[in-house]
């Protein structure tokens, strides 16, 4: 099991901490904020690409959060949901290159908001998801049963890895990695 790779189907995936670059905000998905967000890590990336010896372009990741955990979160309007958006980096890349491509990079929009970030996903419940974005609930679906049929709960941010790219317009097309953080359920 590799970090860009998932069953069709729920299954449990542990990974340690990977590095890459991040910007974090809040509004809805395709938003402006979080467009200009986008916009901003891939302006600090290109340079990276280059300084890093001819780096693979990386996927866009996104971890989401709503603050009112009382409520489920596709129930809160979108404009208010919260993201760390980020591009992995090799483990092994010197981290003075993030801050040559950032620099690099100027004065393209909200650079300094991109960051060299490192956060681990641990034990998961993951599954790639074939279709649109607005279908992902089908999908988050199965993994809930699978959560509860082994007695897991969330403990961590929802992340998604965009593995199609966010300008695929025919929703057929679009995979998508949905991976949960996971602990043992108490009591």
């Amino acid at each position: 099991m590799t970090w860009y790779s998932a069953a069709d189907t729920p299954e449990l995936a542990d990974f340690g901490p990977v590095t890459g670059l991040g910007v974090t905000g809040r509004g809805a998905p395709g938003g402006a904020a979080h467009i200009a967000a986008i916009t901003a890590l891939y302006a600090v990336a290109g340079p990276l690409t280059g300084l890093a010896g001819g780096l693979p372009m990386p996927v866009l990741e996104g971890r989401w959060w709503v603050e009112d955990t009382t409520r489920h979160p596709l129930d809160v309007p979108r404009d208010e949901w919260h993201w760390h958006l980020f591009l992995r980096l090799p483990d092994d890349l010197d981290p003075a290159l993030a801050d040559q491509a950032r620099e690099a990079a100027r004065p393209a929009p909200g650079i300094d908001a991109v960051q060299l970030v490192t956060f681990t996903d641990g034990r998961c419940v993951q599954m790639t998801h074939h279709g649109s974005f607005a279908e992902e609930p089908k999908s988050l679906a199965l993994m809930d049963e699978f959560m509860s049929a082994h007695g897991l709960v969330p403990a961590g941010l929802h992340h998604e890895i965009y593995l199609s790219g966010l300008q695929e317009t025919d929703p057929t097309a679009l995979r998508t990695i949905l991976r949960q953080p996971v602990r043992t359920a108490q009591g």
